[in-house]
């Protein structure tokens, strides 16, 4: 007997239980029956479990602009099985410190086309909307008012609820190990085990999207997993922190956000660090309390708590989506950076019509995406 003919066979094979995976398999499940393999016991452990995650349109370059835009129908109107809402409140107050201001007239230039309700607002203004701004370091600002927070767990979860619901298998705490070519298929084993037998793989491994891809005979892609230290302190008693936006400095030396009745924070630090269990930076940490009390009123005294998990970026820092040109049947979505959560519904719907042969949704399309510059090909 053949042992193959044991194995299960899927029309999808993800690999990858963060939020690029889960939702690709999501969308994918609605006519294809699809197994989504993790390495870890928990699902979403490295990146996602670990975002302090906003849903920004004036963040990133036009083609993570155009995947987040073409989210938002999706996160502000989730379908059944989502515990919504799965957006809150929140917006964005980008300052530029004194003799910087000509940083925030260029990204304003950069996004007003598609963004079209962010405004620059000048230093008074800027201190209106953020009154911990420490007077006379900041020179202007740019406000997205219609910024939000995201729930990661609700947008997380829902996506796989959603997948088990559409009839999607998960295997966990099983780490791909070999994907080899057997015919017009692919058998993936985790360990020692044949997992699944499968027309098409897709890698949406995160900081592991190179290994996995090596483990097909893909050429690797160059990615760099960078850490993300997050840190909490208190808020101080005299200000109502809820009111307060998300303030990033636009030199990207730190920013923060009201998280309860604390503040979360981070040095926006952006350290190539090996795939694994990141750990948060004592020096960063101290760098972006220096930043903080320079730039606000605020003189947090200690560290509640802090973190770290892994945002993983091509060279180009452009998402790798879509077919390798060496190995058929090979699936990339991975490079997502630090835009993961927030432009995964879009993501995933494009990742879902190319494998099934069609074009990408016209509606990204009309915002700007280029298939092109995010195809593993570029890097041949």
């Amino acid at each position: 007997m053949d042992p193959s003919a044991a194995t299960p066979s899927y029309d999808v094979v993800v690999i990858g239980g963060g939020i690029a995976g889960v939702s690709a398999a999501y969308e994918l499940a609605v006519d294809h029956t699809v197994l989504l393999v993790e390495m870890e016991a928990t699902l979403g452990h490295h990146a996602t479990g670990r975002s302090a995650a906003m849903y920004l349109e004036t963040y990133g370059g036009p083609q993570v602009r155009a995947l987040t835009i073409g989210s938002r129908a999706f996160l502000e109107d989730p379908p059944a099985g989502f515990d919504a809402p799965l957006m809150a409140r929140r917006s964005l107050l980008q300052v530029a410190r004194t003799g910087r201001g000509e940083m925030v007239d260029a990204l304003h230039d950069q996004v007003r086309h598609l963004v079209t309700t962010a405004t620059v607002v000048d230093a008074r203004e800027a201190s209106r909307i953020c009154p911990i701004l420490r007077p006379g370091t900041v020179a202007k600002g740019l406000l997205e008012p219609h910024a939000r927070e995201l729930d990661v767990h609700a947008i997380h979860h829902g996506y796989v609820r959603g997948l088990r619901a559409r009839g999607g298998e998960i295997l966990r705490s099983s780490r791909v190990t070999r994907i080899d070519r057997a015919g017009d298929r692919w058998e993936v084993h985790a360990g020692p085990h044949l997992v699944g037998r499968t027309p098409v793989v897709v890698n949406a491994a995160g900081a592991w999207a190179d290994e996995v891809a090596a483990a097909a005979g893909a050429a690797p892609v160059g990615l760099v997993p960078r850490r993300r230290t997050v840190f909490t302190v208190a808020a101080p008693a005299d200000i109502d922190v809820q009111r307060l936006p998300l303030l990033y400095d636009i030199d990207e030396t730190f920013y923060l956000k009201p998280e309860g009745e604390q503040l979360l924070c981070s040095p926006a630090d952006r350290t190539p660090s090996p795939p694994g269990d990141a750990k948060p930076d004592a020096l960063e940490i101290s760098r972006a309390l220096d930043e903080i009390r320079e730039v606000t009123t605020l003189e947090p005294r200690s560290v509640r708590a802090s973190w770290a998990g892994l945002r993983t970026f091509a060279l180009d820092e452009q998402f790798v989506v879509g077919f390798d040109a060496d190995q058929p049947g090979f699936c990339w979505l991975a490079g997502q950076g630090g835009y993961g959560i927030q432009t995964a519904p879009a993501a995933a719907r494009l990742t879902a019509a190319l494998i099934r042969g069609e074009s990408a949704p016209a509606d990204l399309v009309e915002l700007g995406l280029d298939v092109a510059v995010l195809s593993p090909s570029r890097f041949r």
